[in-house]
């Protein structure tokens, strides 16, 4: 949409800079603060809500050009409706920060995504305005649903409205989708919000994404719609039964005559917009006058991202989560050295599929949504007829790559951890019982950190290792990675590797491949008989290696392997390990309860050996929430000092 079709409703000075906008957050604690405010207050509102996530995120990142672009919208619903006795659910949550700050947090806000205080996304638990979790895209029309058929099915809760906010990258998800057909055939009230800014965290993908972008329809259609049905329904002509057969007759007229069908009305879904997102005393009418209506509706608004910040506005993939930055210039930090780094984990991934992909022709990419966030931008940018981002949809991603697995390519499939759990089925039915040759790259395993318990890569060994015929491996360092990802190529058979989010070890990572053996592990360490073997998966293993130095200086000299598949799992080394050491210690960044730790336990008790195990990772049966990764790995008891500790500890035990 053109700039002179959605105007500007904040000042902008050239460099980007927002107006000062006063003090009049001071008085609004709460929605009903908010409600108190004539309408043409609201503006200034908004601008104090942009400038306060300006400053704040400045210095504490988080989600950014979402959230400015969704500020007009938020103050709108919380005007609007009555809330939190009516109910808006947000779907996933990057857009949520003037919520936050309207619903009673806003003195905690510098708190944000920080150990011990507000998550980064709507949280039940944190705030009763925060009616479902919201971390992963696409589920807030199913919950919303829910609640709106709940409402129905209570005394005296009939006039409750609910209302679900999804963006035009959300709503191409396959559960969306099943919550639209759901929502068009069961007794509801339930108002869906389209917050279009054109955007996901990548460009959007598709042919809805394309569809909505040319979506419209008549407002003084869509009144003269109601007016015409309740003067019906008023006089007996049409009852409940048959208002779906007069919404599609309504709908056929307005097709024949637009020469256009609208998806939603398609699926007897009121359709209203598009309009603008930004004009919050307009948005603040039209919402006033659907909010009564009955049946399922949806509002598409046309929003920016990054709205209000004119360096966002230019770039919102790059200012999506962008760290740190200066308020006034939008500049942000440089490094300041010219000493080499290590590479992003994934971006070793990426290049190395790119060597890969220069000699293998059956190679193909395929990523979720995330062709950035995993580096497969990398065989993108080479190999874009090879490389398919299938959007918001990791089920698809997972069938379709064994499509392409099963007539003939091998498909390298690049999702977040957290969001392979969605396509657990499609892993099961669609590559694993056909035994399928597709390489699961895993990102974002293990911890992740400020995005919080919707985000830890925490299960995905434990899920995958049940699986028949699945193999599982996890590097501890760069050339690890590539030699796995080289070696998948030669296996007729599933693969996943795991890795972390975040910087690798070694500036120097782009070693020769070779073939390594699936299985097997590598002992880094040979320690002393009768002492302590330490196990490792993943990148943690460098943890153990650097603190074996300082336990030596101790007296406590360990063993240590670097186990790399948890699936199959090295057996002779562990039995090996039994008959010669006292204990084992295993470390892994996931879940202790199905992992690398409770394989071994099972694999020594299954020979009938007595050899204590203990094991160090997230703990069974707790969630872990938000903080950095360093403080995370502390409190679980797995970073460098808790495991000397546990070493240390077993050692005195064994000793007495």
């Amino acid at each position: 949409m053109s700039d002179k079709t959605i105007e500007n409703s904040i000042k902008i000075d050239a460099a980007g800079t927002v107006s000062d906008s006063g003090n009049i957050l001071d008085n609004v604690n709460l929605p009903t603060d908010l409600r108190q405010l004539s309408i043409d207050k609201l503006p200034a509102v908004c601008q104090a809500l942009r400038d306060r996530i300006i400053n704040t995120l400045s210095t504490n990142p988080g989600h950014f050009a979402s959230s400015m672009g969704a500020v007009e919208l938020t103050v709108a619903l919380h005007y609007v409706y009555n809330t939190p006795y009516d109910k808006i659910v947000w779907d996933v949550g990057h857009q949520a920060y003037s919520h936050k700050l309207l619903t009673g947090r806003k003195d905690r806000f510098d708190t944000l995504r920080k150990q011990g205080g507000l998550s980064g996304f709507p949280n039940p638990a944190e705030s009763e305005y925060d009616t479902f979790i919201a971390g992963h895209a696409s589920n807030s029309i199913s919950a919303a649903l829910g609640m709106a058929i709940a409402a129905r099915l209570t005394p005296e809760e009939e006039k409750r409205r609910t209302v679900a906010v999804i963006g035009d990258a959300s709503i191409s998800g396959g559960l969306a989708f099943e919550g639209l057909n759901n929502a068009s055939c069961n007794d509801n009230n339930l108002l869906i919000i389209l917050n279009d800014n054109d955007m996901s965290i990548d460009d959007n993908v598709g042919a809805l994404h394309r569809y909505l972008s040319r979506i419209s329809t008549s407002a003084r259609y869509n009144d003269m719609r109601y007016r015409a049905y309740n003067f019906l329904k008023r006089h007996n002509f049409v009852g409940d039964k048959g208002r779906g057969m007069l919404i599609r007759f309504t709908n056929a007229v307005k097709s024949l005559i637009s020469k256009r069908q609208n998806i939603f009305d398609g699926l007897n879904i009121r359709y209203f917009g598009p309009i603008d997102g930004h004009d919050v005393e307009n948005l603040v009418k039209v919402l006033r006058e659907i909010k009564d209506m009955d049946g399922p509706r949806l509002l598409h608004l046309c929003t920016v991202k990054g709205k209000g910040f004119a360096p966002a506005e230019a770039n919102p993939s790059v200012w999506h989560a962008p760290g740190t930055f200066d308020p006034k210039t939008g500049v942000r930090p440089s490094s300041g050295s010219n000493k080499p780094k290590p590479l992003k984990w994934q971006d070793v991934f990426g290049r190395s599929l790119v060597e890969l992909a220069e000699s293998h022709p059956d190679i193909v990419g395929v990523t979720a949504a995330m062709p950035s966030g995993t580096s497969m931008n990398c065989m993108l940018e080479r190999f874009p007829k090879r490389t398919f981002d299938v959007g918001i949809s990791e089920g698809h991603a997972v069938t379709f790559s064994g499509g392409l697995a099963a007539a003939g390519k091998h498909p390298f499939v690049a999702i977040y951890s957290s969001f392979l759990q969605r396509a657990y089925d499609n892993i099961i039915h669609d590559v694993s019982i056909q035994h399928l040759p597709v390489t699961f790259c895993i990102d974002r395993a293990g911890v992740v950190g400020d995005d919080g318990v919707t985000h830890h890569g925490l299960f995905d060994m434990a899920y995958l290792a049940v699986i028949p015929g699945m193999t599982v491996g996890s590097p501890m360092d760069e050339s690890s990675l590539r030699n796995m990802m080289y070696t998948s190529l030669s296996y007729n058979g599933p693969i996943a590797i795991r890795y972390p989010r975040g910087n690798a070890f070694n500036p120097v990572w782009q070693t020769p491949f070779e073939q390594i053996e699936i299985g097997r592990s590598r002992r880094l360490l040979d320690g002393v008989s009768g002492g302590i073997a330490v196990m490792t998966i993943g990148p943690v293993g460098h943890d153990v290696a650097q603190l074996a130095e300082e336990l030596a200086s101790e007296g406590i000299y360990i063993a240590h392997y670097d186990m790399m598949w948890l699936k199959p799992l090295d057996t002779k080394a562990i039995e090996a390990a039994a008959s010669r050491y006292a204990a084992v210690l295993t470390v892994e960044d996931g879940t202790v309860r199905g992992g690398l730790g409770s394989m071994i336990t099972e694999h020594l008790a299954s020979i009938g050996s007595h050899l204590p195990v203990v094991k160090l990772g997230t703990p069974a049966d707790q969630w872990v929430h938000h903080g950095s990764v360093s403080q995370l790995r502390r409190d679980c008891g797995y970073d460098a000092e808790g495991i000397k500790n546990a070493i240390r500890n077993l050692h005195n035990t064994l000793a007495k």
